[in-house]
């Protein structure tokens, strides 16, 4: 009995863990929502308020005020936020620090855009890096893209596929000022412009989600009266 009891419970700690983490369908019904179905024209459109930071990593930054509530209280709710949402697979927590307010944690959205060509295809996957800096009264976000992870497939495209060769697969990593629209000559430019919006709409869903946990809690009775 004792057994079967564990089994339940750690059951259910990997549905919950697992729940937190968008999967690139999920991620792409947001974007969609937001930004529309023509990938290059948003990325396009959005390239306007985007900048690439001194390491051409694209960085977003917010400041979160939570008033009436002082770092170790915030501490302990972005801990079990961070602990929950990071805490599998290739989504993992990289740095925790109590003492200096900080948490830092890998991100990772499984094939978030694809493309075949004539020659070869594509999956590439989304890698951020969040970070938290923790202090009485406010929270400050940073959320940073520094490059693109690719799975290419050389061989692997239309061409490829009629003569039945065997494409070997080639991990890359495309720097984003490499890619469009940071980039005006791209030969994967749509599939650059997918990555992008993926990327931004993620950041969104992140930050959205910190916001939620600081005001609101986790899980929202986090409270000191119990």
């Amino acid at each position: 009995m004792k057994k079967l009891f564990l089994c339940a419970v750690m059951l259910l700690l990997a549905v919950c863990v697992n729940a937190q983490i968008m999967r690139a369908e999920e991620l792409e019904k947001y974007a969609k929502r937001r930004y529309g179905t023509r990938w290059t024209d948003a990325a396009k459109n959005l390239a306007g308020q985007l900048q690439l930071d001194k390491n051409n990593a694209l960085t977003y930054t917010q400041v979160i005020d939570a008033p009436n509530k002082t770092k170790t209280q915030l501490y302990v709710i972005l801990n079990y936020w961070y602990t929950n949402t990071f805490g599998s697979g290739k989504s993992v927590i990289q740095l925790n620090d109590k003492d200096a307010g900080v948490i830092i944690a890998k991100g990772y959205v499984d094939a978030i855009a694809s493309h075949t060509g004539g020659l070869n295809s594509y999956i590439i996957h989304l890698t951020s890096i969040i970070k938290t800096d923790i202090k009485d009264g406010k929270v400050r976000v940073t959320y940073t893209v520094p490059y693109y992870n690719v799975d290419v497939m050389y061989g692997d495209g239309i061409l490829g596929a009629l003569e039945s060769t065997i494409a070997p697969m080639v991990q890359e990593k495309w720097l984003l000022d490499n890619c469009y629209p940071f980039a005006r000559r791209d030969s994967h430019k749509k599939t650059s412009a997918k990555a992008l919006i993926m990327a931004h709409a993620y950041s969104n869903v992140i930050i959205d989600k910190i916001e939620e946990a600081v005001k609101n809690g986790v899980v929202g009775n986090e409270t000191e009266d119990w």
